[in-house]
């Protein structure tokens, strides 16, 4: 039932939005019920081939040069000659370790080695029931987590081979391809197999859990490294470490991932296992060495145990282990991830939006966080009390986009301490006479900005923001506390400061009078055509035709006397607010400029309604000119005038029957 809820063929525009967050709202994009990818039902395609006993072709990812690249990739290019499309017919094998084709893919290869060392995380991302054999119909599926949501990407079994082997992630044994399949479904979402190349860990961490990623220079590590890791593995983390191809020493980019080992938190140690093809990392920490006495009799052995296999190192102590490494990257999951096992939760929220957010900083979206419970007293030891949490700033599809020509925004966040402040959108002047209590580590140009924060008990503001202003895009705010806290966005209350308006012809000044009678002619009315040659070319005949529907009060298609008088003063009240805040005098007024501008014309909105406003008059550039610019703020100003006559009891709620509702929106 959800799911028809979102899709409708009638349903466009604002109406889709509304549709979409109700669908939400009943749980769709969970992962229980994820959302089918470009709408393609693995069941139904699945039923579909055995009945007619033909294999699943994708039609929406093609084997064509496309699917590969757009740039080096990319049609014609020299790296792509020779590659073919080849059905594989050999089991799936989950155990299999994966080789990467080049380091540029690594950060997805450690992902997919990490996911296999937990299989209840490996099967939410790979259902089961898949395999070669039984019921074999040449179609698979994945479930990936992408910017909030969970969907169902279905793939056909045609993979790139080029001389005999698959051109990108395959497995060691060679007749494996569980693990090709899976990255097929994560380009097929990202665009093509190109949009893949570079990254980190923690990105296919993150789309692989659902999970928020913490970084760590080692180098440079906090002094409670032991105790985050401790925590880390108490919540079922993914932990992810690498060496860096610049680091000194005979090592080439060695990624791992890391899982718990033992039962209790006094074991130092944890697994981990290679998936690099390169050399493999000696330990410090030998089965001889001496640091073993200080380890439970049987973590040890359990331990000496593991290190007997292929593929499996143990780093004994946190000194050594920043030694030998240079990145540690923590994968904190969310509680539907963590639904069996002994695990501690995290609580979460996500937040998510559309468009500028980088415009006049104090304009960006703002979410409050209330932190009531400080940490564990054994979670800080000596140091002062505080409440933990994780913040990330994550920007959507930029992937997707790089065929486009656009890449990675470079995004942080600030925080603010709120001390009296009312519950709404925090103005200019707090931002003057306050400085943050708290900030991302650093503006940079990832998909996401993550950030552990350790703070007293109190309220604070967390304000997003793109490092250059308006840039547009889609982003997603998440916050991970280790206590319960309270989060809830900032908005402004929706009202309107309207001036009277004249409500007869006794309250016209005779000029004017004579003004209309000169320009209305004998009719005594001005039409649609007639509005249009006396605004001349500022504004254009649609304009004009909406600007009649609404101020035509007696329904007869034109403007009287005391309509045309309305009209007349707010477009020149607009047009002074336009010149205002035209501040360059360019004939059109930014995203920031326009939301100065509405306030200045007395309307209040929230973040939702700006946002509409934009994408619908706006330009491609996000820029407003004076035509739409007038169309907005004339519907706007009769739509608040609309409701408040219809409010007769002033309770902020109106009744329409399906009349009314027709008449109010075909024709308004």
């Amino acid at each position: 039932m959800a799911e028809e809820i979102i899709t409708p063929v009638y349903c466009t525009g604002v109406s889709a939005q509304v549709q979409k967050q109700r669908a939400k709202e009943l749980g769709l994009g969970r992962h229980e019920n994820a959302i089918k990818y470009l709408g393609q039902d693995y069941e139904q395609l699945r039923a579909r081939c055995l009945q007619s006993g033909t294999l699943f072709r994708d039609e929406a990812f093609p084997p064509v040069p496309q699917s590969l690249g757009f740039k080096d990739l990319g049609p014609n290019s020299s790296k792509t000659y020779g590659i073919k499309w080849k059905n594989p017919r050999f089991s799936l094998a989950p155990q299999a370790d994966v080789l990467p084709p080049s380091p540029g893919d690594c950060w997805l290869l450690a992902a997919i080695a990490s996911l296999t060392l937990n299989d209840t995380l490996l099967h939410r991302v790979v259902p089961h029931g898949q395999s070669f054999q039984n019921g074999y119909a040449g179609i698979f599926h994945f479930q990936l987590w992408q910017f909030g949501e969970w969907v169902d990407v279905v793939v056909d079994d045609l993979l790139p081979i080029k001389d005999g082997k698959l051109v990108f992630v395959h497995s060691a044994e060679g007749n494996e391809f569980w693990s090709a399949l899976l990255e097929k479904a994560y380009a097929k979402v990202n665009g093509s197999y190109e949009s893949l190349s570079g990254g980190s860990t923690s990105e296919g961490f993150e789309d692989f859990t659902g999970g928020v990623t913490e970084w760590y220079e080692l180098r440079k590590a906090p002094s409670d490294l032991y105790q985050i890791i401790l925590k880390a593995l108490e919540r079922g983390s993914l932990l992810g470490c690498s060496i860096d191809v610049s680091a000194p020493g005979p090592y080439e980019a060695t990624w791992v991932g890391l899982g718990k080992t033992g039962r209790g938190r006094q074991a130092p140690g944890a697994e981990a296992r290679q998936v690099s093809a390169h050399q493999p990392w000696q330990s410090p920490a030998p089965h001889s060495s001496s640091e073993w006495n200080s380890v439970d009799p049987y973590e040890r052995e359990q331990l000496r145990v593991k290190m007997g296999g292929r593929g499996v190192l143990v780093s004994g102590f946190i000194p050594d282990f920043m030694r030998e490494f240079t990145r540690l990257e923590i994968c904190n999951l969310t509680p539907d991830a963590l639904k069996r096992g002994p695990f501690r939760k995290w609580n979460t929220t996500l937040y998510e939006w559309h468009l500028a957010a980088g415009t006049t900083f104090w304009v960006n979206p703002q979410f409050k966080i209330r932190l009531d419970e400080t940490d564990d007293p054994d979670d800080y030891g000596d140091r002062e009390s505080g409440c933990s949490f994780v913040l990330a700033l994550m920007q959507k599809h930029r992937r997707r986009e790089r065929r486009f020509g656009r890449d990675m925004e470079t995004i942080g966040f600030a925080v603010y301490e709120l001390v009296g402040q009312p519950a709404l959108h925090l103005k200019r002047d707090f931002f003057l006479a306050n400085a943050s209590r708290a900030r991302s580590e650093q503006f940079i140009n990832l998909r996401e900005v993550s950030t552990r924060f350790r703070l007293p008990p109190g309220e604070y503001v967390v304000v997003p923001s793109t490092f250059e202003p308006n840039k547009e895009g889609d982003f997603v705010l998440r916050f991970f506390s280790e206590k319960s806290a309270g989060t809830a966005e900032l908005d402004d209350q929706i009202q309107a400061n309207l001036p009277d308006e004249v409500r007869s012809q006794r309250e016209i000044d005779e000029n004017f009078k004579a003004l209309f009678r000169q320009l209305a002619g004998e009719t005594m009315e001005i039409s649609v055509k007639e509005l249009r040659t006396i605004l001349n070319r500022i504004i254009h005949l649609e304009s004009c035709r909406s600007m009649v529907n609404l101020m035509d009060r007696d329904g007869n298609g034109k403007l009287g006397l005391v309509e045309f008088n309305i009209l007349w003063n707010r477009i020149r009240n607009y047009l002074s607010i336009f010149r205002k805040f035209d501040l360059d005098k360019s004939g059109s007024m930014s995203a920031y400029e326009m939301r100065m501008a509405i306030e200045s014309a007395g309307f209040k909105l929230n973040k939702k309604l700006y946002e509409l406003i934009i994408t619908r008059y706006s330009e491609p550039d996000l820029a407003v000119d004076f035509d739409n610019f007038v169309c907005c703020l004339v519907r706007l100003e009769t739509m608040f005038r609309f409701f408040k006559t219809l409010d007769t009891d002033l309770d902020g709620v109106v009744t329409f029957d399906l009349f009314k509702w027709l008449q109010l929106t075909m024709f308004a």
